[in-house]
C-alpha cells in the first residue's frame, strides 16, 4: 500500500478565524502496480466528523484502514485510483467541507487549492470525468455538497450515512447542548471547559457536534465564536431565523436547487444502516424521492446495522465509483 505524505501551505485557509493551521498534510493512496508513465483517476474521501486524513488511512488492527481495504479491492479486479484524504479538522472538530465565516474557506481549499495541486504533483487525469468523490457521516454530506455545488470537478459521488433532513438528525441534540451551556454559564465557558476536559462526556458530544455545525451553517460575526445558535440556550427555545438558515443547507432542500448538476454525475450512489442512530437512513428515503420527483439518476441501498463502524461499505462504493470514472 504505497502511501504519499504531501504537503501544503493553504492560502484560503490562512488567518481563518479559529486559528487551525493553513499547513497541512495531505495523504494520498497509490494503487498496487502504480506506475508513474500512466495516468489515473482520482477519488477524494472526505472523512466524518472530528477525523483527519491519516486517520482514515491507517485504522488500526480491528478495522483495517481505506488503504489496506483499496489494496484487496483492486486486486481483485476493482480498476486502479488513485485516492486522497484531505484533512479538513477544525478546532471545533469539523468543516462540512463548506466555506464559513466562523471556521474557514474549507470548500475552496479542497476545491481550488488541492485537486490542482495534487493533479500537478501526481500523474493523475485532470478531469472532472476521472475524478469522484465519496465518504461517511460528515464526509458523506461534504461529498453531497461538493457534488451539487461543483460539478465542475466531480462527476461521481458516493454518500454513506451523510447528514440529511436536519430536523431528524439535528434536533434531538440541542436540548442536551443547551443543557450543558446552561451549566457552564456561556458558550465560551463551555467549549473552555471542554476543550481542557481529559475525558469528554458523551452530551458534550452532542454539544461539540451542535456547536461545529451552527459554526457552518449559521456563522454569525455579531456572536459568541463568531456563530449563531438555533435555540436560545437558556430555554432551549427554537430560533426559527437560525433553523431556517440551517436547512439552507439541508440536501433534501438543495436538491431541486442543484437538480442540474445532479443529473450530470456519472454515479449517485447513497447509502445507510437500518439502525442509524441519528434517523439518516429516513433522511436517504427522503432524499431519493426528492430525486425520483426530479427525474434525477439515484443509486441507493439500505443495510442492517447501525452509524458506526460501517467502513465495510467501501467495498461497495469504491467499486461503483472506480467504474464509473473507468467509463467514458
Amino acid at each position: 500500500m504505497p502511501i504519499r505524505i504531501l504537503e501544503h501551505e493553504s492560502k484560503v485557509l490562512k488567518g481563518n478565524p479559529l486559528g487551525d493551521p493553513a499547513r497541512r498534510e495531505l495523504w494520498v493512496y497509490l494503487p498496487p502496480g502504480f506506475d508513474a508513465r500512466r495516468r489515473y483517476p482520482v477519488l477524494w474521501h472526505l472523512i466524518g466528523f472530528t477525523g483527519t486524513g491519516q486517520m482514515a488511512v491507517t485504522g488500526n488492527r480491528w478495522a483495517p484502514g481505506l488503504a489496506e481495504r483499496l489494496d484487496r479491492l483492486i486486486e481483485n479486479g476493482c480498476p486502479p485510483v488513485i485516492v486522497a484524504f484531505p484533512d479538513c479538522f477544525t478546532r471545533l472538530g469539523g468543516s462540512q467541507y463548506m466555506n464559513s465565516q466562523a471556521t474557514g474557506r474549507y470548500e475552496d481549499y479542497v476545491c481550488d487549492e488541492l485537486v490542482p495541486f495534487l493533479d500537478g504533483s501526481l500523474p493523475t487525469l485532470p478531469s472532472r470525468d476521472a475524478r469522484g468523490v465519496f465518504g461517511k457521516s460528515s464526509g458523506g454530506y461534504g461529498a453531497l455538497r461538493l457534488g451539487m455545488r461543483r460539478p465542475d470537478l466531480f462527476s461521481a459521488v458516493a454518500c454513506h450515512s451523510g447528514d440529511m433532513a436536519f430536523a431528524l438528525t439535528y434536533l434531538p441534540g440541542f436540548a442536551k447542548t443547551a443543557a450543558r451551556i446552561a451549566k457552564a454559564g456561556s458558550l465560551e465557558a463551555w467549549l473552555k471547559a471542554f476543550e481542557s476536559s481529559e475525558k469528554k462526556k458523551s452530551a458534550d458530544f452532542d454539544a461539540i457536534n451542535t456547536v461545529a455545525m451552527a459554526s457552518c451553517y449559521s456563522p454569525d460575526p455579531g456572536k459568541p465564536l463568531g456563530l449563531a445558535l438555533p435555540f436560545d440556550p437558556e430555554s432551549g427555545e427554537l430560533d426559527a431565523a437560525v433553523w431556517a438558515r440551517w436547512k439552507e443547507h439541508d440536501p433534501v432542500e438543495m436538491v431541486r436547487r442543484h437538480a442540474d448538476a445532479l443529473k450530470r454525475l456519472k454515479l449517485l450512489f447513497l447509502d445507510c444502516g437500518s439502525d442509524d442512530e441519528y434517523q439518516l437512513h429516513l433522511g436517504m428515503r427522503l432524499f431519493a424521492k426528492r430525486c425520483r420527483e426530479l427525474g434525477i439518476p439515484c443509486e441507493t441501498e439500505e443495510f442492517p446495522d447501525d452509524h458506526r463502524s460501517v467502513s465495510y461499505r467501501y467495498d461497495v462504493s469504491v467499486r461503483k465509483l472506480a467504474r464509473a470514472l473507468a467509463s467514458p
